[in-house]
């Protein structure tokens, strides 16, 4: 289950980052899903961010020592 849940973090890394690197600067064009979704025009930094954090969030779930 971890590394499933590693995985998914990466893969929310990876989106989150590529969307602010293409909002920021307008290179990696159409590497990321941000860009595609349609009901986040106008709001691809915001939910750019929010995967960021969410990855950041989801790493530090998994590593947290399990309560004994």
């Amino acid at each position: 289950m971890k590394r499933l849940l590693d995985f998914l973090g990466v893969i929310l890394l990876f989106q989150g980052t590529v969307g602010l690197v293409h909002r920021l600067t307008g290179e990696l064009h159409g590497w990321g899903l941000v860009q595609r979704i349609g009901f986040l025009d106008g709001y691809e930094t915001y939910a750019s961010v929010a995967l960021t954090v969410l990855a950041c969030a989801l790493f530090a779930a998994v590593r947290s020592p399990r309560p004994e």
